[in-house]
């Protein structure tokens, strides 16, 4: 038995969908697949607490790396645009930083610099060069007529959503990489 679950999370939630897929095969959920932007496609399986871990890497993956985290007990399970999806048995974690995929806070904080890098900063060069020129055209009333209404309702609602991810991305990668300075 599968079922199919619609959750968002954004660049900066890793931590909450790992938190939260651990939840999920606890009550008896494998994860199976992910279908961009939001679906969760989940096997019925045996209730068990399992580690899940995620890491962004938006480029191909070397043998070298797959095996070396296969070798400390990983299971590569799935990718999703640039994150990959690992999982382990929480009974075969030894330490706490047994059940990490990074070995130090420096790897946790280069981690959230590689998002920012690639996914928030093209995020807000899009924002400028796309969606704020064409508010600012709506808002002046350059768009006037049949379809002028539903570019700037289009536009309007882009600008609002690429603020709020933005700002709250911004500020939470921000938190996360001050936590991981330390």
């Amino acid at each position: 038995m599968t079922k199919t679950i619609v959750r968002v999370f954004t660049i900066a939630d890793y931590e909450e969908e790992e938190a939260w897929l651990r939840k999920q095969h606890r009550e008896g959920w494998k994860l199976m697949k992910m279908i961009p932007p939001c679906f969760y496609t989940f096997e019925a399986c045996e209730p068990a607490d399992v580690i899940y871990r995620l890491d962004y890497r938006n480029s191909r993956q070397t043998e070298e790396y797959m095996q070396l985290l296969k070798d400390f007990g990983w299971e590569y399970f799935a990718q999703c645009v640039g994150w990959l999806y690992f999982r382990k048995p929480a009974d075969a974690v030894e330490s706490e930083q047994d059940g990490e995929l990074f070995s130090d806070n420096a790897s946790r904080a280069e981690l959230v610099n590689h998002v920012v890098k690639t996914r928030l900063i093209p995020l807000a060069i899009i924002f400028l060069c796309c969606v704020l020129p064409n508010f600012i055209r709506f808002s002046s009333g350059e768009y006037i007529g049949g379809f002028g209404s539903f570019f700037g309702g289009f536009f309007g609602a882009m600008f609002v959503v690429y603020v709020f991810l933005i700002v709250y991305c911004g500020t939470k990668l921000r938190k996360i990489k001050e936590k991981y300075k330390n």
